[in-house]
């Protein structure tokens, strides 16, 4: 699954979606260096970027975007990749060439744990699409994509490459985020979540021994709070005991994450604002949500208006139910791969 942050779902303890096994080709693992990459802040430096890739150079171009805090391993699920990426499925290998870049500041690309620590030019969200953008035409030789599809920040970071660089996929797919400020809960939790972690005396700044130890209760406080369902929580917990281990469960899991990492990944969804770009927007495009999105709720009708300036775009908003997952439910593809086939069939092909 995506998600937004992996220790997330695991966390969860739910039932765990039906999937088939993985008959896709093994991925490939790569690495570029982006010389002088420009950070919006006007910093430079030189950029490692990693990617995974499935299929080969030949297939029509599919950029796949992960979560907060997570890398391309966190988009090679049952649930997503093996509903998505094998002989007759929407992204089919065969015919697709997959392309999976950890994010900057995430997985193996270059981030604040490598030795800078907070010393590492404060990125954002434009930023990450930039350095992606990069990889695929100087790294990869990628002149268009069919396809560009992300996952919560994903998603986010799919509204943004729409109206940034409108002519460079036939069509989009933001799944779990929503073309609008980062701003209410959404945002007022992840804050919470920065501030506690800043002050535990352990995090000391930035120059920590070891990782502060509020960081896991501020992540699973986060986590109950944003991710998981209301239904489902109801059917998994619908007892104090049941509740209770669910939440031991969840903080007997280690924390993995480096603290500064951490803060940089979550941080960099401040100025999240792609709004201005929306009525650029060229591609196909299709956003997928779950009606029981903690951090997107459909009842706001934000999103709503939003599409509304979209010239070829449409809302799939998957009904609320005890199988769904609120924001981790567009980690589970069963929910929505026979929209991505239609559109993948219907989306005009363009050329730059």
């Amino acid at each position: 699954m995506n998600f937004s942050q992996i220790t997330l779902t695991a966390a969860l303890a739910l039932t765990t979606f039906a999937a088939s096994a993985a008959d896709y080709p093994a991925p490939k693992q790569g690495d570029w260096i982006a010389r002088d990459f420009k950070f919006h802040s006007g910093e430079t430096m030189e950029l490692r970027l990693h990617y995974t890739t499935i299929g080969e150079p030949t297939g029509q171009p599919v950029l796949v975007l992960h979560g907060s805090g997570g890398s391309a391993t966190n988009m090679l699920t049952p649930t997503f990749a093996g509903e998505l990426f094998g002989p007759g499925q929407p992204l089919d290998a065969a015919k697709y060439y997959i392309i999976i870049p950890d994010g900057l500041g995430h997985g193996k690309s270059s981030k604040p744990s490598d030795g800078m620590k907070t010393a590492f030019p404060k990125y954002n969200y434009e930023d990450m699409v930039d350095a992606h953008y990069r990889l695929l035409k100087e790294g990869l030789g990628v002149k268009h994509l069919r396809l560009v599809i992300g996952n919560s920040m994903g998603g986010m970071h799919t509204w943004i490459w729409g109206g940034k660089y409108p002519q460079y996929m036939d069509a989009l797919v933001p799944m779990a985020a929503q073309p609008t400020e980062m701003a209410a809960r959404n945002w007022m939790l992840r804050r919470m979540m920065l501030e506690t972690i800043r002050n535990d005396p352990d995090y000391n700044r930035g120059n920590y021994v070891t990782q502060p130890r509020m960081m896991k209760y501020a992540i699973a406080a986060y986590g109950i709070a944003t991710g998981g369902g209301t239904l489902a929580y109801q059917m998994l917990a619908p007892t104090g005991a049941k509740a209770d281990k669910m939440v031991d469960d969840r903080l007997a899991l280690p924390i993995t994450a480096d603290a500064n990492d951490f803060i940089y990944q979550w941080e960099a969804s401040r100025d999240y604002n792609p709004s201005a770009g929306l009525d650029k927007i060229d591609a196909t495009l299709l956003a997928i949500n779950a009606a029981d999105d903690e951090r997107n709720p459909p009842e706001t009708g934000v999103t709503d208006a939003a599409m509304k300036r979209v010239k070829n775009g449409r809302l799939f908003l998957i009904p609320a139910s005890t199988e769904t997952r609120g924001h981790l439910t567009t980690g589970n593809a069963a929910f929505y791969k026979k929209q991505l086939q239609e559109l993948l069939q219907t989306a005009p092909q363009r050329t730059m």
